[in-house]
């Protein structure tokens, strides 16, 4: 674990995972599903450093970790979106750039989908954006902010946020001339997360094809958007 500063002046904890030439690699800070910092959600990020990238995961819980979803919805009520995305992810943002990285970009799952939204309209440092099934109450999204290019992956079953919302998150986006990038996959929540199966809930489904092409539509867009 590391530690940054946000831009109010307090401390964050992190996972920081580097790849085996970190210097001036691009970063990208990686926001946790509702079950918090896990070692799933650190699995993302030693994927990425693998790839070139320095990955850092906030800890937006402070070091609570849910094993069941009445503690993972709990967690996440109480934690305040409008804050985590320009204090605690601005300040993993800024971290990253003052320590090396020329370009940085923000990436979550879930929950962690609608912060990464929300951190495009608020993190002006960031360079680019990779939302996945996850977004939040549109009246928080200020389109014009969002200058930077955004890619989003979308579940077309989608039981915690439904695929209605992703068409008007869109059209919203579109209108103000953002630069996106959204694929929409027969799946259901969290397609991606290997270990969706196993927390025995309806909603969720792990799809490794799904996955997959959602991972390489990913690596070409940080190619294109953190090493030009």
């Amino acid at each position: 674990m590391t530690a940054y500063i946000r831009p109010d002046g307090n401390s964050v904890n992190a996972y920081l995972a580097e790849p085996k030439h970190a210097v001036n690699a691009p970063g990208i800070v990686v926001i946790q599903e509702w079950w918090g910092l896990n070692d799933q959600i650190k699995g993302v990020a030693d994927r990425l450093a693998e790839a070139g990238y320095r990955a850092l995961v906030p800890d937006l819980y402070r070091g609570k970790v849910a094993l069941e979803a009445n503690e993972a919805e709990h967690l996440m009520n109480d934690l305040n979106f409008g804050e985590a995305a320009g204090q605690d992810i601005r300040g993993a943002v800024q971290f990253l750039k003052s320590s090396g990285s020329a370009k940085v970009a923000v990436t979550g799952f879930c929950m962690g989908g609608a912060l990464t939204v929300l951190s495009a309209c608020n993190v002006p440092e960031l360079d680019a954006s990779v939302v996945w099934y996850g977004y939040p109450p549109l009246e928080y999204v200020d389109a014009k902010a969002v200058t930077k290019p955004m890619m989003a992956h979308w579940a077309l079953h989608d039981d915690a946020f439904d695929i209605g919302g992703v068409d008007l998150l869109e059209a919203k986006l579109l209108d103000s001339g953002a630069h996106l990038e959204f694929y929409r996959y027969d799946a259901k929540h969290a397609f991606a997360n290997e270990e969706a199966d196993s927390r025995n809930l309806p909603f969720l489904k792990y799809q490794a094809e799904a996955a997959k092409l959602a991972w390489s539509r990913t690596m070409d867009f940080l190619k294109k958007q953190l090493h030009s």
